[in-house]
């Protein structure tokens, strides 16, 4: 059995806290913290899924507003002890080259591609997580066979959980956080 390389071990005796990710630079790309919680993806990542999160993320790029940027492999700092880091979110904030992540309240949209490694965290966590940061949208796509399917979720102010705005196949067209028209099966169908 080989011991744990030393920057594996939290810096405190409470453990891990948002701003440790930055000082990490031997982390695996894509090391979330959920819960105070290093997690590393720790399977490969299948082709649909990275195919899905780039067709997704420049159809959304072409259809959103301006003062609406897309991105991926960004943070979001929920609290002193979670920063999980979506596939893909929508900001309306001021972009600085040099920023790590983002707080919650500029984030409009979070998008989570399921995996098999992250199907719990994304079903349950992470649906409770965002909500409870405030995080106005929150979609799960699912692979039904090869084929996108989208959970859409709206954030209900009034009891900070959200609620389902449907269950999306073939297509996918939303009012909020912009207008939205999207082909799914469109976005797999060259695989």
């Amino acid at each position: 059995m080989t011991s744990l390389p030393g920057w594996m071990r939290p810096p405190r005796a409470e453990g891990w806290f948002a701003e440790d990710l930055d000082c990490l630079p031997e982390a695996p790309r894509h090391t979330e913290l959920v819960d105070g919680a290093l997690v590393f993806p720790t399977s490969p990542q299948r082709w649909w899924h990275g195919h899905l999160v780039t067709m997704l993320t420049v159809t959304l790029m072409r259809q959103c507003p301006p003062g609406v940027k897309i991105g991926r492999e960004m943070t979001i700092r929920l609290d002193s002890r979670n920063r999980p880091e979506p596939d893909l979110l929508a900001t309306g904030a001021p972009i600085d080259p040099d920023r790590t992540w983002l707080a919650p309240e500029d984030v409009v949209l979070a998008v989570e591609v399921v995996s098999p490694e992250s199907a719990h965290r994304d079903r349950t966590v992470k649906l409770r997580t965002y909500a409870e940061a405030g995080i106005p949208h929150y979609w799960r796509i699912e692979d039904e066979d090869g084929r996108p399917v989208a959970h859409v979720y709206e954030l209900d102010g009034a009891t900070g959980s959200y609620a389902p705005a449907g269950i999306f196949r073939g297509a996918l067209r939303r009012p909020v956080p912009f207008d939205i028209d999207l082909d799914l099966d469109q976005l797999v169908a060259d695989l």
